[in-house]
């Protein structure tokens, strides 16, 4: 089945008040392996393999293959092609869609979406095209509210803000921060002073990723500042030592 809710809420039971695992986006293909009489099912996300309770509703057939992606951190779907219209529901970076159709007003040009709605040009990109810069994305994100298990501009968390940027940018990644230190790039020689760090470059804490901006500075989502921020690398270090964890790898992709 594929999601078709903006984004759907992967819970470790089935009820709202059950522990957020990770977020489903719109266009993602899941598999359902069972459905309970009170309407959660048991789902398996086809992108990372991460398992959870969804609701159906979020939930439908597969249908036609989505065209395009939201490439804005959030975009309005207009009830018509008119900036004035109602918003419909609003989606986040990455969500698929299917556009069947094009339109244009005095105010923009237009992308119509089955099974309905309109969506603004500059906010989509094709399915298959990608970013190239995964800090880049991230700092869209700056200011963001953090989530426990959270992947949009509403609230998310560290990894989840690092597998968005890179899937953003064409890159698989595991979500949560064990396997994605596990999995992602080569590591760097970090033993008393760090090396020489570059854009894009990870640091890994225990249940805690960062992305580099430069050599001195990341980006990351995190419960100290209940959000995401862009702070010193020296002083999240110093930080997060005192509360007794050091960094425990430097990674590099590509």
């Amino acid at each position: 089945m594929r999601v078709v809710a903006p984004n759907a809420a992967l819970r470790s039971a089935p009820s709202h008040s059950a522990s957020l695992g990770t977020e489903a986006i719109c266009g993602e293909p899941v598999k359902v392996f069972e459905t309970n009489a009170d309407g959660w099912s048991w789902t398996q996300l086809k992108n990372d393999r991460y398992v959870g309770w969804m609701r159906r509703e979020a939930l439908a057939e597969m249908g036609a293959a989505p065209t395009h992606k939201v490439a804005a951190i959030r975009t309005l779907v207009f009830e018509k092609p008119d900036i004035k219209s109602t918003p419909i529901e609003a989606l986040p970076l990455g969500a698929q869609v299917t556009v069947v159709g094009a339109a244009e007003d005095k105010n923009a040009h237009y992308a119509l979406i089955a099974p309905k709605g309109a969506i603004v040009v500059q906010h989509l990109a094709p399915v298959g095209s990608f970013e190239s810069d995964w800090t880049a994305v991230a700092e869209r994100f700056l200011g963001v509210p953090y989530l426990w298990g959270g992947k949009t501009s509403l609230g998310i968390d560290c990894s989840g803000l690092l597998q968005t940027a890179l899937r953003a940018c064409g890159i698989d990644a595991p979500r949560d921060t064990d396997m994605q230190e596990i999995a992602l790039g080569v590591p760097l020689p970090h033993t008393g002073e760090m090396p020489p760090l570059l854009r894009g470059d990870l640091i890994f804490w225990p249940g805690h990723v960062g992305i580099m901006r430069n050599g001195a500075s990341l980006i990351h989502a995190n419960a100290h500042h209940m959000a995401v921020v862009i702070e010193p690398l020296s002083k999240a270090i110093r930080r997060i030592a005192a509360r007794g964890h050091a960094v425990t790898s430097v990674k590099r992709i590509g």
